[in-house]
C-alpha cells in the first residue's frame, strides 16, 4: 500500500509538471511539446478544440496502440498521468494570462518542466502518453534509454506541424526536445531515485 501511494503521488506530480510546462510556457508560443503535442496543436488549429482536450484525445488514441504489448495496468497509470496533464493545461489556459512573454524564457522553462514531468512518469514505469508509449515500448524491448526514440518520433511530427503552421516552429521544437529529452534520460537513469514499478508489465 505504501508503494502504491508513493507511485500515485509521483504519477500525479509528473502529470502536473508536464502540464505546467506545456500549458504555461510551450503551448502559448505554439511550441509542440512532442509528437502528441504537435498533433494537438493541429487539432486546435483546424478544429478549434482547446489544447487540454486535444492533447487527451491524441494521447488516448496512441495509447490504444500500446495496450496489447504493455498491458492494462500500464494503460491505467498512463491514462491517470495524461489526464492530470490535460486538466493542468486546461486549468492554466483558463486561469493564467501573461501579457508580455519572452520566447526564450518560455522555451527553456517549458522544456525543463516538461522533461521533469515526463522523466518522473517514465521512472515510475508510466508513459506520458502519445509518442511516449511507442518510445517506452522500444526502450523496454531494446533495453535503452527512452529519450532517443522519443526524440526521433517527435521530430517527425514536428515537420508536419511546422509545414502547416510556421517553419520556425521546427527550430523551437527541436531545441525544446533536446532540452527535455536530456532531462528525461537523466531522471530515468538516476540511480539514487527509488523506483516503484508495481510489476507494471502485462499480465
Amino acid at each position: 500500500m505504501k508503494a502504491f501511494m508513493q507511485k500515485s503521488r509521483l504519477v500525479l506530480l509528473g502529470g502536473i509538471f508536464q502540464g505546467f510546462g506545456m500549458g504555461l510556457f510551450l503551448f502559448p508560443q505554439s511550441i509542440p511539446s512532442g509528437g502528441a503535442g504537435g498533433l494537438a496543436i493541429l487539432l486546435n488549429y483546424y478544429l478549434y478544440i482547446p489544447m487540454g482536450p486535444s492533447l487527451w484525445i491524441v494521447n488516448f488514441i496512441l495509447l490504444l496502440l500500446g495496450i496489447h504489448y504493455l498491458g492494462k495496468r500500464f494503460a491505467v497509470w498512463t491514462v491517470v498521468g495524461m489526464t492530470v496533464a490535460s486538466f493542468t493545461i486546461d486549468f492554466i489556459e483558463n486561469t493564467f494570462y501573461i501579457a508580455h512573454r519572452s520566447l526564450i524564457i518560455d522555451l527553456i522553462f517549458g522544456s525543463i518542466f516538461l522533461g521533469i514531468g515526463v522523466g518522473t512518469l517514465m521512472r515510475q514505469g508510466v508513459s506520458n502518453g502519445g509518442m511516449g508509449v511507442i518510445a517506452y515500448m522500444i526502450a523496454h524491448k531494446a533495453n535503452i534509454l527512452p529519450g532517443r526514440p522519443l526524440f526521433i518520433f517527435n521530430c517527425a511530427i514536428f515537420f508536419i506541424t511546422a509545414a502547416v503552421i510556421d517553419w520556425k516552429i521546427i527550430i523551437l521544437a527541436f531545441i525544446s526536445q533536446w532540452i527535455s529529452t536530456k532531462i528525461v534520460d537523466f531522471i530515468y537513469n538516476y540511480e539514487y531515485y527509488q523506483r516503484y514499478t508495481l510489476n507494471w508489465q502485462k499480465k
